[in-house]
């Protein structure tokens, strides 16, 4: 939702040799099956879906979180989990680095993002992210009460909501300070003494041999340049995700406090990871 963090440095050169292209067209061809069948698949089934449930999705999400999860598998990405998956109602955060934290955060938890709503434009992406339920919100003072309204339905409906409070991807070396706007719609009357925030790290391990930021997406990084080094790279790195223990809104004096207990915990957990990958590589 904000400008799109940039570094100082060029990003890294990656060169692509034929085994590359080959590994590419094999990886490419047989994820592209993978996401546009299942998205058929879950459009048909979401036909029946919404009349008889509305808002609920009892079916469509574990349709998406097949998806997500063997989507690493074609990638032959690594993926693991710590941590325990909260159970109350409420909303999810978790610190951004990459495209590729969708697939992560959906594979392990039922989950639907909150994106800008310009992300509903984009061709593919936009697609996908109607498909499986994402939030789209406008940065439109407006618009507040209305959007404010859709979030206290989708959480009382039981759906958790997850969003990237730095507001943009970085190279995953680095946490950005948390906004605390999105943060005021958990203190309304309705939801306040009934919703649960958990934070949730993203953490990547680069492929041998490759630097740390391997895997970051930003500044005038192009999704498909992107996408291409992620398929073609020989040895792929892996993800995890680092879950919290989630905190009771009404447990803070205000989206600021909460926000605040969100990013430290966050950046700790981040500072602590990288840290011990660079003891590792010495």
């Amino acid at each position: 939702m904000n400008p799109t963090w940039d570094s100082d440095a060029e990003p890294d050169p990656f060169h692509i040799g034929p085994g590359g292209w080959l590994r590419i067209a094999v990886r490419g061809t047989v994820l592209a099956v993978l996401v546009f069948g299942c998205l058929l698949l879950l459009l048909l089934v979401r036909l029946i879906e919404r009349p008889l449930y509305g808002l609920r999705r009892p079916v469509t999400p574990y349709i998406t979180q097949f998806v997500c999860r063997n989507a690493f598998r074609i990638l032959g990405m690594g993926f693991s989990t710590s941590g325990q998956l909260m159970r109350d109602h409420g909303a999810v955060v978790a610190n951004h680095s990459s495209w590729l934290d969708i697939f992560a955060l959906n594979a392990r938890k039922r989950v639907y993002f909150v994106s800008k709503s310009e992300v509903a434009r984009w061709p593919g992406i936009g697609w996908l992210a109607r498909a499986t339920g994402t939030v789209f919100i406008e940065r439109n003072p407006a618009r507040a009460r209305e959007q404010t309204d859709l979030f206290e339905q989708r959480l009382l409906a039981g759906h958790k909501l997850l969003f990237f409070p730095e507001g943009t991807s970085t190279d995953g070396l680095r946490i950005l300070p948390f906004k605390t706007t999105l943060f005021a719609a958990f203190f309304t009357d309705h939801l306040k003494d009934v919703v649960h925030v958990q934070p949730v790290n993203v953490i990547y391990h680069a492929p041998q041999g490759e630097p740390a930021r391997f895997y970051g997406w930003w500044g005038d990084m192009a999704f498909g340049e992107h996408l291409i080094k992620t398929l073609a790279v020989r040895r792929p790195g892996s993800v995890e995700l680092v879950y919290h223990p989630a905190v009771r809104v009404a447990d803070f004096t205000n989206r600021k406090a909460l926000a605040a207990h969100c990013e430290a915990v966050v950046r700790a957990c981040h500072e602590a990871r990288l840290a011990d990958q660079r003891a590792d590589t010495r």
